[in-house]
């Protein structure tokens, strides 16, 4: 049989399929992204990797560790208002960023973590859809405390978050012991930052109203609960499915 023709442009080696883990055919509700754009992401990974670390600092320094400006306080903001023993719980989106940028940088050095990619998968799965789901539950608020380009940029990097879950089935296949332990961090997330913070006050990202401000017949916390617990169900389902459609996948070929 006749082999497929080498990728002749620089453009079409960087989407091709050419030295790239071919991963298991998924259905597109797990796998939603067209094959060259996994490809894309696959091949600059280290370019994702900077990226996502860059997000993270910015999202250290955005809960309130300001190493920069030297005139601001080193800890501020939501940090300073927190124990430090719940600071672990506090900055989400910034740990989400760092578990993705690790888990790639893992695949990149040959040494693929599957806890990492599943800590990966359930962060920016989860947060980057909770973000902006609080930004347009709480637009108004937002809107009146927050610069435009900021609410923007905070809506759009986050469902980017999403666009990098969605790669991570090429590099890793999510054993259940993995996805146990994605969930137990994630699901403990849910628990101190909404029903039992165990230290001090609940320690979720601060929002633009107070936690007891009725909007709808319901609080703000109920509906800043009910997404982040909804989106942790939802992570675990497609986490758990794709592992699922990847062996029937691997049965199909063997049979």
């Amino acid at each position: 049989m006749a082999s497929s023709p080498a990728p002749s442009s620089r453009l079409e080696r960087l989407v091709s399929d050419v030295g790239l883990p071919a991963g298991d055919a998924l259905p597109r509700w797990l796998a939603p992204l067209p094959r060259w754009l996994e490809n894309l992401g696959l091949r600059i990974a280290w370019v994702v990797v900077a990226i996502n670390l860059l997000g993270t600092a910015f999202g250290f320094w955005y809960y309130g560790f300001h190493p920069l400006p030297l005139s601001d306080p080193l800890v501020t903001w939501q940090f300073a208002a927190e124990p430090v023993a719940m600071w672990p719980f506090v900055p989400d989106s910034p740990m989400a960023t760092l578990f993705i940028a690790l888990a790639f940088a893992s695949w990149k050095l040959g040494r693929t973590n599957e806890y990492l990619a599943a800590l990966a998968f359930f962060g920016c799965w989860k947060l980057g859809l909770w973000t902006p789901y609080v930004l347009a539950v709480f637009a108004g608020p937002f809107l009146e405390t927050t610069w435009l380009p900021l609410y923007v940029f905070l809506f759009v990097s986050h469902l980017a978050m999403v666009l990098e879950a969605f790669v991570l089935h090429r590099i890793a296949d999510f054993p259940v012991r993995a996805v146990g332990v994605a969930l137990a961090w994630y699901g403990l997330n849910d628990v101190v930052d909404y029903f039992v913070p165990i230290v001090g006050d609940p320690h979720h990202t601060a929002l633009p109203v107070a936690d007891s401000a009725v909007i709808g017949g319901s609080t703000a916390l109920q509906l800043a609960a009910a997404g982040a617990v909804v989106l942790t169900f939802l992570a675990t389902f497609a986490a758990l499915a794709t592992r699922a459609k990847k062996l029937e996948a691997r049965l199909e070929r063997g049979s």
